[in-house]
């Protein structure tokens, strides 16, 4: 699939993906049956009205779901791979940009890519990664930023995000 094909693509490196796909594993398996059991141990304690062990293990219950949840949804359209070595600005892509007078560099892409490392990631659906997404080393493009101010960045490098 081609990042282009879909602006919902997350966009991936193998690396990524399999932490990712790691994590979901342990989510719905250890990490459920070690939840449930917690929950069910504190549920043994008696009154749950009173019982913090109980509640703090149904929190952590909730927020694990909702993370198997966010993994699944990201898994589900993702691209894994390499971009275009081709200076065009896409998603996977490590950008450096002139704003403000003042050079930054950073992933137009998923944090996930960024792990471990100290890069700043711009979502592709953000102002400026909308902004710059599509388009060429050298050009210039404008964009309003949340709080309404508009900028114009130079984009000055383009290269795919290699860890």
């Amino acid at each position: 699939m081609d990042v282009t094909e879909s602006t919902q693509a997350t966009w991936l490196t193998q690396e990524a993906y399999d932490r990712l796909q790691a994590e979901l594993a342990y989510l719905e398996g250890d990490g459920r049956r070690h939840i449930v059991e917690r929950i069910a141990a504190a549920r043994a304690e008696g009154d749950l009205s009173e019982n913090g062990g109980y509640h703090a293990a149904r929190d952590e219950q909730a927020k694990n779901e909702a993370r198997i949840r966010e993994l699944k949804e990201k898994l589900r359209n993702v691209h894994i791979g390499t971009p275009k070595d081709d200076g065009v600005v896409e998603p996977g892509m490590r950008v450096t940009v002139l704003l403000a007078g003042d050079e930054m560099t950073f992933l137009l892409g998923a944090r996930e890519i960024a792990a471990g490392t100290d890069l700043e990631v711009y979502s592709p659906t953000s102002p400026l990664g909308a902004a710059i997404n599509g388009h060429s080393i050298g050009d210039t493009v404008a964009y309003t930023a949340p709080n309404g101010r508009e900028f114009t960045v130079e984009i000055t490098g383009a290269k795919p995000f290699a860890g």
